[in-house]
């Protein structure tokens, strides 16, 4: 088992004029989930929307691009921020609006800096010139139609590190194919196999369903991990699964799937870091930490699986001083 512990403390795509053509092409294919204009519909929950007029969704936005930071992180997987760190930009507002978010600043869309696409590009820019190996971007499915246009042009203008698309896995696959060209590298939440405990956390009893098509889609796209020989990952899936708290079985059931769908064609993160925040405090399972003993458990289970490619966390991950500062650095 190729189990790597991490504590958190190839160019593609279309450039120039046949980018730009081959984008306006993909939003007229006719599926209606690209074109927000008669209503959203860009993630499962299809709120039909009026986002390019100023209604905000059930994500909590309008189609005024938001970005609440932009700065290198260092507390991803090690194949993604080993060396000078990953070029991450946090999307404000989430289609998931999970009731234990970490990140509940931004996915309530109460912090946040509206800029254009253009800002966007130079951002990505700005990134690369700080060390960035790769440009890392956190929960930007409904904004994808202005952010896909930015990746267009930055790769027409010669950006030449792998983009990260980092969600929390609840995507339309029409939606994502989409993309296709534009991301070397996915990096998918799996929270649920139950549906029921998808929807006492975020609302969407189709969940499982959902990440399902998804998964594939990236899978699809991305083919078999690929590392440069440093260890680097430059394309691939990456599925992160976040143990919670009195949900070991749960978390059995999802590296069952992961394992017997999927195989060696993806890496799984199998992660610890569930952060206890106080608007959670009074439920009986997330007021409190993982325990040692319920992560080595699902831990022990990916062993006797025999999963092969696996991240694991140690160390103490479960902290507040973790989650990163959204105050508009780098915007």
């Amino acid at each position: 088992m190729q189990m790597k512990i991490f504590t958190y403390g190839h160019e593609s795509g279309f450039a120039g004029k046949e980018g730009k053509d081959r984008m306006e092409t993909k939003r007229k294919d006719g599926s209606g989930a690209w074109d927000v204009q008669s209503g959203c519909r860009l993630c499962p929950r299809e709120c039909m929307a009026d986002r390019a007029h100023g209604e905000t969704g059930y994500c909590g936005m309008s189609m005024e691009l938001t970005v609440a930071r932009a700065a290198l992180h260092f507390w991803e997987e090690p194949c993604i921020c080993a060396g000078g760190g990953s070029g991450t930009v946090f999307f404000s507002g989430c289609t998931l609006q999970c009731v234990f978010c970490q990140n509940y600043e931004i996915a309530a869309g109460t912090a946040g800096k509206r800029i254009s696409s253009k800002r966007l590009v130079e951002i990505f820019w700005e990134l690369k010139e700080q060390g960035a190996e790769n440009i890392n971007l956190v929960t930007a499915g409904h904004f994808l139609p202005l952010v896909a246009p930015a990746l267009y042009e930055a790769k027409a203008q010669g950006l030449d590190i792998p983009i990260v698309y980092n969600t929390g896995g609840y995507e339309k696959a029409g939606t994502l194919r989409q993309l296709e060209g534009l991301v070397d590298i996915w990096l998918p939440d799996y929270k649920y196999r139950d549906g029921a405990l998808a929807q006492r956390y975020s609302h969407c009893a189709d969940y499982p369903k959902r990440a399902h098509e998804a998964l594939a889609e990236m899978v699809r796209q991305a083919g078999a991990p690929v590392f440069d020989g440093t260890g680097r990952m430059k394309k691939g899936v990456i599925v992160r699964h976040l143990v919670l708290p009195g949900c070991v079985a749960d978390s059995k059931d999802v590296l069952d799937y992961l394992h017997d769908t999927w195989g060696v064609r993806i890496w799984t993160s199998i992660l610890s870091q569930y952060t206890p925040l106080p608007h959670v405090g009074t439920d009986p399972n997330l007021g409190r930490r993982v325990t040692d003993e319920e992560y080595e458990e699902v831990v022990d289970y990916a062993c006797f699986l025999g999963m092969k490619q696996v991240y694991i966390q140690e160390g103490v991950c479960a902290e507040a001083c973790f989650i990163p500062a959204f105050d508009g650095t780098g915007v």
